[in-house]
């Protein structure tokens, strides 16, 4: 697979430089150098969140001719909320110009099955990479440091295996090696928020739960109310938020990792200091023009209609 690849991808010029972000905010999708993979790849059911029916490997039907979609500025309005919750944390532009060196699956339709595969592992490994370099932003996490550049460095060169490489690769096995100092990370983060006073929205009498420093890790908090919650230095990692009422609550240094925050209600809820909150995360979540979010987290088109939580 990986030398039929090589060949015909090669046929449309040279490969391209491996892509090396330096920042969180550069591993992100860039439809504009992808062919569309994400939107043929992934299959969905009729929903809340979509429109309807879509089989896996199947192009959707708003996808053009340059691989854009085609409703791309409408998606909630026709019922796509659930692609703007969805991020490749740049595979798909790796995929494409980086792995298959500019080939498409239309053009070479013999490639698409192995641009499929290439996918799923490529954003396996950029989503670790967005939260290592994530790690390595945190001037707590020194201690740590070395750790993480050394995972860093393998999820680099993991990245620009060839598509045979990529299929023959353990992702399960990367992910056990990278996740410790991830954790220890994330650990010296909490530890060194300071969680003397009040939470931000103490102050208008609001902190009806006080869980500062709590562990919460895999909690299945599904519905709870947790309005004007001081969540300070928390771990809510890989914890089940569903639908969970956050608003006005305060998650400066909270652990954030792998947590479901779809339909968490955050309207007024401080995220700016949350710890590995990612674009998916956000776009989950439901939100309005006083949540505070981290630097370089935009806010969802879909929040600035709503109204300022009123917990």
């Amino acid at each position: 697979m990986g030398s039929t690849a090589g060949s015909t991808a090669g046929s449309t010029g040279p490969r391209e430089l491996p892509l090396l972000p330096a920042s969180p905010d550069r591993l992100r999708g860039d439809c504009a150098r992808c062919a569309g993979l994400c939107c043929t790849v992934l299959g969905f059911a009729r929903s809340a969140d979509f429109a309807e029916d879509k089989p896996a490997g199947t192009p959707c039907r708003h996808l053009g001719a340059d691989f854009r979609c085609g409703i791309h500025e409408r998606l909630v309005d026709r019922g796509y909320r659930g692609c703007t919750a969805y991020d490749c944390f740049g595979a798909g532009q790796h995929t494409t110009r980086v792995t298959f060196a500019g080939a498409d699956w239309r053009t070479h339709p013999e490639l698409a099955g192995a641009m499929s595969a290439a996918l799923g592992v490529l954003r396996g490994l950029h989503e670790l990479r967005w939260h290592v370099v994530t790690a390595l932003g945190l001037p707590a996490a020194a201690a740590v440091r070395a750790e993480l550049a050394a995972a860093d460095e393998e999820l680099a060169a993991l990245a620009d295996l060839d598509a045979d490489g990529l299929a023959a690769l353990d992702l399960a096995a990367v992910h056990g090696r990278t996740v410790e100092p991830l954790r220890r990370a994330a650990a010296l983060a909490r530890g060194a928020v300071d969680t003397s006073g009040r939470a931000r929205d103490a102050r208008r009498g609001r902190a009806r739960h006080d869980r500062r420093g709590a562990e919460l890790s895999g909690a299945q908090l599904l519905g709870a109310d947790l309005r004007g919650a001081d969540l300070r230095a928390a771990s809510l990692r890989g914890a089940l938020l569903l639908a969970v009422d956050l608003r006005c609550a305060d998650l400066t240094g909270t652990d954030l990792t792998g947590a479901d925050l779809r339909d968490a209600d955050v309207r007024g809820a401080d995220l700016s200091g949350a710890l590995f909150l990612t674009r998916v995360q956000v776009a989950a979540a439901r939100g309005d023009a006083a949540t505070a979010l981290p630097a370089g987290l935009e806010r969802p088109r879909a929040w600035t209609a709503a109204r300022q939580a009123k917990p």
